[in-house]
C-alpha cells in the first residue's frame, strides 16, 4: 500500500513539474516572439500612435482653448452691463440727493446762494418728489434721459 500512495505521488509530482515546465517555456517563448515583433514591427506601430496622440491632444488644446476665449467673452459683457448698471444708479441717487438737498435749502434759507428763481425751485421740488416716489430702475432710466436733454 505504500509503494502505490509513494507511486501516485511522484506521478502527481511530475505531472505538477511538467505543467510548470510547460508554462516557463511558454512564457520565453512569448518574450522571444514579443522582441522579435518590438524589433521589426513595434517601430511604426509606435509612431501611428504617437501621430494619433498627438492629433487627439491638439484638438482637445483648440477646444479648451475656445470655451476659455468663449468664457473670457462673455465675462468681460457681464462686467461692463454690470459696471453700467451701477454707474447710471449711482448717477440717479446722486442727482437725487442733490435735488433733495436744494430743496431743502430753498426751503430753509430764502436768500442762500443756492436758492434759485421759483418757477426753477418749483422744478426742482418737483423733480425731488418724483426721485423720491420713482423706483430706482425708473428713476435711473429718467435721469439718463433727463441729463441728455441738458
Amino acid at each position: 500500500m505504500l509503494n502505490t500512495f509513494q507511486q501516485r505521488t511522484s506521478q502527481v509530482g511530475d505531472s505538477v513539474v511538467a505543467a510548470s515546465r510547460q508554462v516557463w517555456l511558454a512564457g520565453l517563448g512569448a518574450a522571444v516572439v514579443t522582441r522579435g515583433w518590438a524589433e521589426k514591427e513595434a517601430g511604426s506601430v509606435l509612431r501611428n500612435l504617437v501621430r494619433e496622440g498627438t492629433a487627439v491632444e491638439s484638438r482637445a488644446i483648440r477646444f479648451v482653448g475656445d470655451q476659455v476665449e468663449l468664457s473670457v467673452a462673455k465675462a468681460n459683457a457681464v462686467w461692463k452691463s454690470t459696471r453700467s448698471t451701477v454707474e447710471t444708479v449711482v448717477r440717479a441717487y446722486a442727482d437725487t440727493a442733490t435735488a433733495l438737498v436744494r430743496h431743502s435749502l430753498s426751503k430753509s434759507t430764502p436768500g442762500h446762494a443756492l436758492s434759485e428763481k421759483p418757477a426753477a425751485r418749483k422744478r426742482v421740488a418737483q423733480r425731488a418728489r418724483k426721485a423720491v416716489s420713482t423706483p430706482v430702475a425708473k428713476r435711473s432710466k429718467r435721469s439718463i434721459s433727463a441729463k441728455a436733454k441738458r
